[in-house]
């Protein structure tokens, strides 16, 4: 069937002739409805009268279609005979080419490849003229599986199979005993013999290819076809004229026996020779990445490791080792989790916009956010590493890694994790109450613990299922005395069993390289520990011992900065929000004029008294206990303010001399304090605050507190505290929304804060109380509002960690507000709930949480341990 320029084929009009191979003719093609160009691959005319064959063709091409890969050509439809695939600009794989970039293109095809037989497809028929490089260097690999789907039970002619510079397609039946399909020079010795083709198959394909990439020689030749494929069986190919790095790989992947062969292109980096290993970019399309031999040779151990869960049959064992990842500096204090098979870290961060969900191979320097994600907290794996689970806007969801749009699964209006085993059953926490199970096809959700106690602030969260299975650990938080801790349950019912007395999230990672022990990863104050462990009768059998020290929270509190797979890959973060901070005088263009605290330090929640002679801050010495103390900015002589158990934080001066503070005796119990700040009086208890009560503003007639807290259905919300007479609190704002950071105006008619209503922080300012009227002042988004003391500028935080100054204007009831402007300097320092910055009296210089020198630039690093059992001191 030929097709001249300007006819048409259903809604496509031909444009030109492209070429011809043994799967048809091929023209670039107008989509009329679409408007966009495409490529048409007619079939051969035997299609036609073979309805069978055409029925298995479409059924074959649906699934073809499915796959969406930025290196795979896509495979849009079918049209009468005319496949509908993705035009491809570009020059088809020619070699020789330099080493890296062979293994620039080598990464490519092997990713596509990879992506295709986690999904079931195998190519079949991958050559050089299957391979296009587009003129940006991204590779597009072409007719992927289309040898399959095509499948041609006839034989080809004498003359063609006699001709081996035509490297024709061969497709005889290779879904029946006996037959071959491939092309001759580049098929596996199993399809060269008539065996089913699997993915192995695709492996040695690939080898023959990256030879023919770094030398420019075809690695199996002949004078007919016959010669060739005699070859491909028997002959033992010279590896020699290929460079000294990739011949290990070459030799992995062309063993002709494919139970020797790389059994997963995953796994092709393994082969490499490490001291070349720097020569590997690391991404699609370029080679302006580079990784050091350091790193480089992280990642090799990385994915020995991770090929260990590949092969649960072999009994390797890999050498233990760490190295470091950086993740975008916005997702210091978020949450992270490593994929049951150890190759991806999935992570929340802000980077660019609202909090996402963000995944990241471990073999790589890239990350890539997942679309449909937005406010995203606690992402959570399912068993077969092909899905995440997440909670965003009050509902717990899913989504698939290969793409498409989240799932909502049920209510989950304030989450404390997740899991998820492998019978299909999630189960998660909330702020407060029992956890809950669903199917991961959503439904209902119902109980599956009982709390101890009726208590209102009692919960159970941050499960972890123990190996996929029935069984699972949990964390009780705030329960009667000696009922806290950490748990074991069951989805059968069985009793509930505590294992420690510690508030952390637990982690189980079963025994490795010959060891019959297991062990229970946990954080003990700052430090990550190991307790040897039998999952089967749920009790320790060793002395717990330490891992890493001075470990950061993440996400919340007792969530701590770790995550495990089960076959020994330990990820890690140390340090905190605040850690490595000074206390320091800023002016508008973020250079500092004079430092306040110079020792680094865990600092937090710095504010100015009224006068602005004195500041009160945070200062954290565990995970558990910190103390406020007050700095005279004249002297610069420091005193510590609170010596109470526990967590004092979030200082907040009144116009009469006082300190409202927060003390955290306990993990979930929150206690608002007034204290003068002089000494000179007593502590008094203002409120038995409710979950993350945490002050943030005194009306400037010192009548009222404004405070935010945690609720089960409505999020954060805003409350006002009297602090004169009974201190009965009343709401302020309710929604279902968070709001966060209030302030009140220097005239006090007017309330700053924050609110994600709209699927990303932004800054509003409402009346006092609320009547509805509301002005939005940010407009990229924005927190941590601060007033100047005039109320004719109001300060806050944008989504990029600038300071932004925006003009406002307040004349009896009305209110109006300028165009927000950037200020300069490196973003600014802060953390949930803390501001991290307060403005001067007029405006001109700021008191601000900044980074010890040298910290600024850097994202926080995420640990990588390798095999971290074989490490332990014995």
């Amino acid at each position: 069937m030929s097709l001249a320029a300007g006819s048409k084929l259903g809604p496509y009009e031909i444009l030109a002739s492209i070429g011809a191979g043994g799967m048809g003719e091929v023209y670039r093609a107008r989509d009329t409805k679409l408007k966009r160009d495409v490529a048409l691959k007619v079939l051969p005319a035997v299609f036609a009268n073979d309805p069978d064959r055409m029925a298995r063709f479409q059924r074959e091409a649906e699934v073809l279609a499915s796959l969406n890969h930025p290196n795979i050509a896509h495979l849009y439809g079918i049209e009468e005979r005319a496949l509908v695939m993705e035009l491809v600009e570009g020059e088809t794989l020619k070699g020789p080419l330099p080493v890296e970039t062979a293994l620039n293109y080598a990464r490519q095809i092997a990713d596509a490849l990879e992506y295709a037989h986690e999904r079931g497809v195998i190519h079949r028929d991958l050559k050089p003229a299957n391979v296009m490089i587009t003129p940006e260097g991204v590779v597009k690999v072409l007719d992927f599986g289309l040898a399959k789907a095509i499948d041609d039970p006839g034989a080809p002619s004498a003359g063609r199979l006699n001709d081996p510079s035509n490297s024709p397609t061969l497709t005889l039946g290779a879904t029946r005993a006996g037959m071959i399909l491939g092309t001759a020079a580049y098929m596996s010795p199993e399809q060269a013999t008539g065996r089913t083709a699997d993915r192995r198959a695709d492996i040695w394909s690939f080898g023959v290819l990256l030879y023919e990439m770094v030398t420019g020689r075809q690695l199996f030749t002949g004078g007919s076809t016959g010669e060739v494929l005699a070859s491909v069986i028997k002959e033992q190919p010279d590896l020699s004229p290929a460079p000294a790095q990739v011949r290990r790989l070459l030799k992995s992947c062309l063993e002709k026996d494919r139970k020797n062969r790389l059994q997963a292109i995953g796994d092709w980096r393994l082969a490499l020779d490490v001291g070349q290993v720097s020569d590997l970019p690391s991404q699609a399309g370029g080679l302006r990445h580079w990784l050091s031999w350091a790193v480089a040779a992280g990642l090799l151990l990385a994915l020995a490791a991770v090929s260990f869960l590949h092969f649960r049959e072999t009994t390797a064992v890999f050498p233990s080792g760490r190295f470091d990842v950086a993740l975008p500096q916005q997702s210091v204090g978020q949450s992270f989790s490593l994929s049951p098979d150890g190759r991806t870290l999935a992570f929340t961060s802000d980077q660019g916009g609202p909090d996402r969900v963000w995944v990241r191979p471990l073999d790589s320097i890239e990350s890539r956010p997942l679309p449909g994600t937005d406010g995203a907290t606690y992402p959570f794996w399912s068993p077969d590493n092909a899905n995440l689970g997440f909670f965003a806007q009050g509902k717990l969801k899913k989504i698939a890694l290969a793409g498409g749009p989240a799932q909502t699964l049920c209510d989950a209006p304030t989450p404390r994790g997740g899991a998820w085993n492998r019978d299909g059953v999630i189960i998660f926490g909330n702020l407060t109450g029992s956890l809950l199970r669903v199917s991961d096809e959503g439904g209902a959700p119902a109980p599956i613990t009982k709390l101890a106690s009726s208590g209102n602030q009692e919960s159970h969260r941050y499960p972890e299922f123990i190996l996929g299975s029935k069984r699972f650990l949990f964390t009780y938080f705030n329960g009667p005395p000696d009922t806290a801790g950490i748990y074991a349950g069951s989805i059968d019912g069985a009793p509930l069993v505590r294992i420690l007395p510690d508030i952390s999230r637990a982690v189980y990672v079963p025994a490795a390289g010959g060891s019959r022990t297991g062990h229970l990863l946990f954080l003990r104050e700052d430090t990550l520990m190991a307790l040897p462990f039998d999952a089967d009768r749920l009790r320790a059998t060793g002395a717990v011992v330490p891992l890493a020290e001075e470990l950061s929270l993440a996400a919340n509190t007792g969530f701590g900065a770790f995550s495990a797979s089960e076959n020994g890959v330990l990820l890690y973060r140390s340090g905190g929000v605040s850690r490595d901070l000074n206390l320091a005088w800023l002016d508008r263009q973020g250079k500092q004029l004079a430092a306040v605290v110079s020792e680094p330090q865990e600092l937090a929640y710095p504010a100015l008294s009224p006068d602005g002679k004195r500041a009160a801050y945070t200062i954290r010495s565990s995970s558990e206990v910190a103390d406020i103390w007050l700095h005279d900015l004249e002297r610069g002589a420091p005193t510590r303010f609170t010596f109470g158990v526990g967590y004092s934080f979030s200082p907040v001066w009144s116009p009469d001399g006082n300190i409202v503070f927060v003390r955290r005796p306990r993990a979930t119990t929150y206690d608002v304090y007034k204290e003068p700040a002089n000494g000179t009086g007593k502590e008094e208890l203002l409120l038995h605050g409710g979950s993350n009560a945490t002050p943030s503003d005194i009306s400037p007639d010192g009548k009222l507190l404004v405070y935010s807290e945690t609720e089960e259905k409505t999020k954060n919300d805003l409350w006002l505290l009297p602090l004169q007479g009974e201190h009965k609190p009343e709401k302020y704002l309710d929604s279902p929304f968070d709001e966060l950071y209030a302030q009140f105006s220097p005239i006090g008619k007017w309330m700053a804060y924050a609110s994600d209503e709209s699927g990303q922080f932004q800054v509003y300012v409402q009346p006092i109380p609320a009547t509805g009227e509301k002005h939005q002042i940010s407009g990229m988004g924005g927190q941590r509002p601060r007033w100047r003391r005039d109320g004719k500028e109001l300060f806050y935080v944008a989504a990029d960690g600038k300071l932004m100054a925006v003009p406002v204007t307040i004349t009896g009831t009305k209110f109006d507000s300028g165009v927000p402007q950037p200020l300069g300097g490196q973003p600014l320092a802060g953390g949930p709930r803390d501001f991290g910055y307060q403005p001067s009296a007029d405006g001109q210089k700021f008191l601000a949480l900044v980074r010890a020198e040298g910290k600024a630039a850097a994202p926080w690093p995420v640990t990588v341990w390798m095999n971290w059992q074989a490490g332990l001191k014995k």
